[in-house]
Formats: structure tokens, C-alpha cells, sequence
């Protein structure tokens, strides 16, 4: 008894600590249209501005696929954002000279909807909207 116990508590543990899903509420996406694929390796900087400054919130780094899927953990951080694709190192990588060194996008979340900022790439333009 004391054994079927023990089992049934770590199999209920187990589920709980593997079957929890963490929710983002931020994704971003970069497809360099000039080459037809992701940028991979391309660091993002996500800034929030209040009270006329900007504070730095956090930097990740695109993966394989362009994609960085996992700012603002949960769906309750409301404001004015603005992502920075540091994207003079990825042109410099791709022997490419660019017109930008980094590109700025300010938007604001609203509500505790997921949103998708990505942008589409090359070395003389871009071009951004929101996705979901």
C-alpha cells in the first residue's frame, strides 16, 4: 500500500512539474528577404518607457529560425515597448554592407493578447507589422 502510495504521489509530481507550460507575451521574428531565410544569431534588445525614459527589460538572441519566442513571461505587462535589432553583426557575418546598424520598433501592448513583432530584412530596408 505504502508503495502504491509513493507512486502515485511522484506520477501526479511528474505531471505537474513537466505538464506546466510557460506563456510569453512577446515573440519576434526576423526573415532576411534579401537571402530568403531567417537571421539567425541577430541579438534583440526589448526596452519599456515610462515616465519619458527607457529601462532595459531584457536581450535575447534569434535562434536557428529568426525567432526569439519568449519576451515578457505571462500575459499582464502592459506599455510602450520598443524592440532594437542589433543587426550590424549579422550583416558583417553575411558580408554585407548595410544602411542600418540597428533598427528600432516602438509599439504598445494594451491588453493581455499575445503579440508578434517581426521584421522582414535586407540590407537597405525593412518593414515590420504586428503578427499574432
Amino acid at each position: 500500500m505504502k508503495k502504491m502510495f509513493f507512486t502515485a504521489f511522484f506520477a501526479v509530481l511528474s505531471v505537474c512539474a513537466f505538464g506546466q507550460t510557460n506563456t510569453y507575451q512577446l515573440s519576434s521574428h526576423i526573415l532576411d528577404v534579401s537571402e530568403g531565410k531567417p537571421a539567425s544569431g541577430v541579438n534583440i534588445r526589448l526596452e519599456l518607457y515610462s515616465s519619458g525614459v527607457w529601462s532595459l527589460v531584457d536581450e535575447k538572441t534569434t535562434d536557428k529560425n529568426g525567432r526569439i519566442t519568449d519576451f515578457l513571461p505571462g500575459n499582464k505587462s502592459t506599455g510602450i515597448y520598443k524592440l532594437t535589432y542589433l543587426v550590424s553583426d549579422y550583416f558583417k557575418r553575411t558580408n554585407k554592407e548595410t544602411f542600418y546598424p540597428f533598427i528600432e520598433v516602438v509599439f504598445q501592448i494594451k491588453d493581455d493578447q499575445h503579440y508578434h513583432v517581426p521584421i522582414t530584412l535586407s540590407a537597405y530596408g525593412y518593414s515590420t507589422y504586428r503578427g499574432n
